[in-house]
Protein backbone atom coordinates (compact mmCIF):
# COMPACT_ATOMS: atom_id res chain seq x y z
CA UNK A 1 0.00 0.00 0.00
CA UNK A 2 2.50 2.51 0.93
CA UNK A 3 4.82 1.74 -2.65
CA UNK A 4 1.84 2.31 -3.90
CA UNK A 5 1.09 5.72 -3.13
CA UNK A 6 4.83 6.71 -3.01
CA UNK A 7 4.33 5.72 -6.82
CA UNK A 8 1.01 8.09 -7.13
CA UNK A 9 3.37 10.80 -5.46
CA UNK A 10 5.89 10.62 -7.41
CA UNK A 11 3.69 10.09 -11.02
CA UNK A 12 1.75 13.29 -9.37
CA UNK A 13 4.99 15.25 -9.02
CA UNK A 14 6.26 14.46 -12.15
CA UNK A 15 2.96 15.43 -14.01
CA UNK A 16 2.84 18.27 -12.37
CA UNK A 17 6.60 19.41 -13.24
CA UNK A 18 6.07 18.69 -16.92
CA UNK A 19 2.91 20.72 -16.79
CA UNK A 20 4.93 23.83 -15.60
CA UNK A 21 7.65 22.93 -18.18
CA UNK A 22 5.44 22.93 -21.10
CA UNK A 23 2.95 26.38 -19.70
CA UNK A 24 6.68 28.24 -20.49
CA UNK A 25 7.71 28.59 -24.01
CA UNK A 26 10.02 30.48 -26.57
CA UNK A 27 9.21 30.50 -29.94
CA UNK A 28 11.44 32.14 -32.61
CA UNK A 29 9.58 34.05 -35.57
CA UNK A 30 10.47 35.80 -39.15
CA UNK A 31 9.97 39.68 -38.66
CA UNK A 32 6.53 39.83 -40.52
CA UNK A 33 5.13 37.31 -38.10
CA UNK A 34 6.56 38.88 -34.81
CA UNK A 35 5.44 42.41 -36.20
CA UNK A 36 1.74 40.63 -36.26
CA UNK A 37 1.99 38.98 -33.05
CA UNK A 38 3.46 43.03 -32.24
CA UNK A 39 0.19 44.28 -33.56
CA UNK A 40 -2.54 41.81 -31.73
CA UNK A 41 -0.94 42.74 -28.56
CA UNK A 42 -2.10 46.49 -29.20
CA UNK A 43 -0.88 49.24 -27.10
CA UNK A 44 0.09 46.97 -24.03
CA UNK A 45 2.37 45.16 -25.80
CA UNK A 46 5.84 44.28 -23.52
CA UNK A 47 8.57 44.72 -26.12
CA UNK A 48 12.37 44.59 -24.82
CA UNK A 49 15.11 45.83 -27.07
CA UNK A 50 18.13 43.89 -25.50
CA UNK A 51 20.82 46.09 -26.71
CA UNK A 52 22.84 49.10 -25.05
CA UNK A 53 21.70 52.14 -24.91
CA UNK A 54 23.76 53.47 -28.01
CA UNK A 55 22.67 50.99 -29.95
CA UNK A 56 18.90 51.60 -29.02
CA UNK A 57 19.21 55.48 -30.23
CA UNK A 58 20.20 54.18 -33.48
CA UNK A 59 17.01 52.92 -34.31
CA UNK A 60 14.52 50.40 -32.51
CA UNK A 61 10.78 49.44 -32.94
CA UNK A 62 7.97 51.60 -31.66
CA UNK A 63 7.09 51.07 -28.19
CA UNK A 64 10.06 48.77 -27.24
CA UNK A 65 11.71 49.45 -24.10
CA UNK A 66 15.47 49.34 -23.82
CA UNK A 67 17.10 46.90 -21.30
CA UNK A 68 20.98 45.90 -21.64
CA UNK A 69 21.27 42.38 -21.88
CA UNK A 70 25.03 42.80 -21.38
CA UNK A 71 23.94 45.61 -18.23
CA UNK A 72 24.65 44.87 -14.51
CA UNK A 73 20.53 45.19 -14.16
CA UNK A 74 19.08 43.36 -17.16
CA UNK A 75 16.96 40.81 -14.39
CA UNK A 76 15.88 43.72 -12.53
CA UNK A 77 14.71 45.26 -15.62
CA UNK A 78 12.24 42.35 -16.05
CA UNK A 79 10.59 43.37 -12.54
CA UNK A 80 7.75 45.19 -14.32
CA UNK A 81 6.99 42.92 -16.48
CA UNK A 82 3.70 41.06 -16.50
CA UNK A 83 5.53 37.15 -16.21
CA UNK A 84 1.74 35.94 -16.81
CA UNK A 85 1.28 37.87 -20.64
CA UNK A 86 3.08 37.04 -23.80
CA UNK A 87 6.71 38.99 -23.97
CA UNK A 88 8.56 40.14 -27.25
CA UNK A 89 11.97 40.54 -27.57
CA UNK A 90 15.10 41.26 -29.98
CA UNK A 91 18.49 42.12 -30.50
CA UNK A 92 20.57 43.25 -33.27
CA UNK A 93 20.99 39.51 -35.06
CA UNK A 94 19.69 36.82 -32.54
CA UNK A 95 22.59 36.39 -30.31
CA UNK A 96 21.57 38.39 -27.62
CA UNK A 97 18.02 37.97 -27.63
CA UNK A 98 18.02 34.31 -27.58
CA UNK A 99 19.99 34.50 -24.69
CA UNK A 100 18.18 36.27 -22.77
CA UNK A 101 14.82 34.61 -24.05
CA UNK A 102 16.33 31.49 -22.72
CA UNK A 103 16.63 33.31 -19.20
CA UNK A 104 13.57 34.59 -18.97
CA UNK A 105 11.89 31.41 -19.37
CA UNK A 106 14.05 30.27 -16.54
CA UNK A 107 12.66 33.36 -14.45
CA UNK A 108 8.87 32.55 -14.98
CA UNK A 109 7.86 34.19 -17.79
CA UNK A 110 5.24 32.36 -19.62
CA UNK A 111 5.38 32.90 -23.18
CA UNK A 112 8.39 34.67 -24.87
CA UNK A 113 8.65 35.61 -28.83
CA UNK A 114 12.27 36.34 -29.78
CA UNK A 115 12.98 38.20 -33.29
CA UNK A 116 14.69 35.54 -35.44
CA UNK A 117 17.64 37.39 -36.85
CA UNK A 118 17.57 40.44 -34.96
CA UNK A 119 16.52 44.12 -36.00
CA UNK A 120 18.64 43.59 -39.04
CA UNK A 121 16.36 40.81 -40.33
CA UNK A 122 13.36 43.16 -39.38
CA UNK A 123 14.89 45.93 -41.79
CA UNK A 124 15.70 43.41 -44.72
CA UNK A 125 11.93 43.48 -44.26
CA UNK A 126 11.31 47.29 -44.59
CA UNK A 127 8.98 47.18 -41.50
CA UNK A 128 9.32 50.68 -39.24
CA UNK A 129 10.85 51.31 -36.37
CA UNK A 130 11.95 54.89 -34.77
CA UNK A 131 15.09 56.22 -33.04
CA UNK A 132 15.46 59.31 -31.01
CA UNK A 133 18.33 60.32 -33.59
CA UNK A 134 17.84 59.85 -36.92
CA UNK A 135 19.66 57.07 -38.46
CA UNK A 136 19.44 58.45 -42.09
CA UNK A 137 22.52 58.94 -43.40
CA UNK A 138 25.74 56.96 -43.41
CA UNK A 139 27.93 55.66 -46.73
CA UNK A 140 26.26 56.14 -49.82
CA UNK A 141 26.60 53.33 -52.21
CA UNK A 142 28.35 55.46 -55.28
CA UNK A 143 30.90 56.06 -52.01
CA UNK A 144 31.09 52.43 -51.38
CA UNK A 145 31.94 51.43 -54.47
CA UNK A 146 34.75 54.19 -54.74
CA UNK A 147 36.53 51.83 -52.18
CA UNK A 148 36.19 48.94 -54.23
CA UNK A 149 38.41 50.79 -56.94
CA UNK A 150 41.14 49.44 -57.00
CA UNK A 151 43.91 47.03 -58.59
CA UNK A 152 43.93 45.43 -54.93
CA UNK A 153 41.39 42.86 -53.67
CA UNK A 154 39.20 44.37 -51.23
CA UNK A 155 38.35 43.01 -48.03
CA UNK A 156 34.66 44.21 -46.26
CA UNK A 157 34.39 43.58 -42.89
CA UNK A 158 30.79 44.16 -42.33
CA UNK A 159 30.51 44.37 -38.26
CA UNK A 160 28.89 45.72 -35.37
CA UNK A 161 31.00 46.60 -31.90
CA UNK A 162 28.82 44.09 -30.13
CA UNK A 163 29.10 41.16 -31.86
CA UNK A 164 31.03 38.60 -30.16
CA UNK A 165 32.20 36.90 -33.62
CA UNK A 166 32.73 40.09 -35.25
CA UNK A 167 35.44 40.79 -32.61
CA UNK A 168 36.67 37.30 -32.68
CA UNK A 169 37.59 37.99 -36.28
CA UNK A 170 38.94 41.63 -35.98
CA UNK A 171 42.31 40.50 -35.02
CA UNK A 172 43.81 38.06 -37.52
CA UNK A 173 41.62 40.22 -40.24
CA UNK A 174 43.91 43.54 -39.37
CA UNK A 175 47.15 40.72 -39.22
CA UNK A 176 46.14 40.00 -43.06
CA UNK A 177 45.57 42.88 -44.33
CA UNK A 178 49.28 44.26 -42.33
CA UNK A 179 50.65 41.43 -44.41
CA UNK A 180 49.62 41.40 -47.64
CA UNK A 181 49.23 44.91 -47.60
CA UNK A 182 50.59 45.38 -51.12
CA UNK A 183 47.52 42.88 -52.42
CA UNK A 184 45.11 43.74 -50.04
CA UNK A 185 42.49 46.52 -48.76
CA UNK A 186 40.51 45.99 -45.49
CA UNK A 187 37.39 48.13 -45.50
CA UNK A 188 35.56 47.71 -42.23
CA UNK A 189 31.95 48.76 -41.95
CA UNK A 190 29.91 48.88 -38.98
CA UNK A 191 26.14 48.11 -39.90
CA UNK A 192 24.86 50.22 -37.05
CA UNK A 193 26.45 53.24 -38.48
CA UNK A 194 25.50 52.23 -42.55
CA UNK A 195 22.23 50.61 -42.42
CA UNK A 196 20.83 51.98 -45.34
CA UNK A 197 24.19 50.53 -47.48
CA UNK A 198 24.07 46.74 -45.88
CA UNK A 199 20.18 47.21 -46.97
CA UNK A 200 21.18 47.91 -50.09
CA UNK A 201 23.86 45.12 -50.35
CA UNK A 202 21.97 42.53 -48.84
CA UNK A 203 23.84 42.28 -45.41
CA UNK A 204 21.39 41.09 -42.77
CA UNK A 205 23.66 38.55 -40.90
CA UNK A 206 26.73 38.68 -38.94
CA UNK A 207 29.92 38.91 -39.50
CA UNK A 208 29.45 39.22 -43.28
CA UNK A 209 32.43 39.01 -45.49
CA UNK A 210 32.50 40.21 -49.10
CA UNK A 211 35.97 40.15 -51.44
CA UNK A 212 36.34 42.24 -54.40
CA UNK A 213 38.24 42.04 -56.99
CA UNK A 214 38.46 44.62 -60.07
CA UNK A 215 35.19 45.90 -58.29
CA UNK A 216 33.55 42.06 -58.58
CA UNK A 217 32.51 39.91 -56.03
CA UNK A 218 34.53 36.67 -56.01
CA UNK A 219 33.94 35.49 -52.57
CA UNK A 220 31.60 36.59 -49.64
CA UNK A 221 30.92 34.56 -46.08
CA UNK A 222 28.14 34.93 -43.50
CA UNK A 223 28.70 33.90 -40.25
CA UNK A 224 32.06 32.97 -38.29
CA UNK A 225 34.82 32.27 -40.04
CA UNK A 226 38.15 30.81 -39.59
CA UNK A 227 41.78 32.48 -40.09
CA UNK A 228 42.71 30.01 -42.53
CA UNK A 229 39.75 29.77 -44.67
CA UNK A 230 40.47 33.59 -45.09
CA UNK A 231 43.84 33.06 -46.40
CA UNK A 232 42.93 30.39 -48.35
CA UNK A 233 40.47 32.90 -50.01
CA UNK A 234 42.83 35.43 -51.12
CA UNK A 235 45.83 32.97 -52.37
Amino acid sequence: MHKYLTLLLITALTTSCAQSQSSSEKVSLPAHEFAARIDESGEAVQLIDVRTPAEFEKGHLENAVNIDWNGPDFENGLTAMDKSKPVFVYCLSGGRSAAAARQMIQHGFGQVYELSGGIMKWRAENLPETAAHSIAGGMTLPQYEALLDSDKLVLVDFHAEWCAPCKEMKPFLEKISVEMADQLTLVRIDVDEHTALCRALGVFELPALKLYKNKQVVWEHTGLVTEEAVREQLK
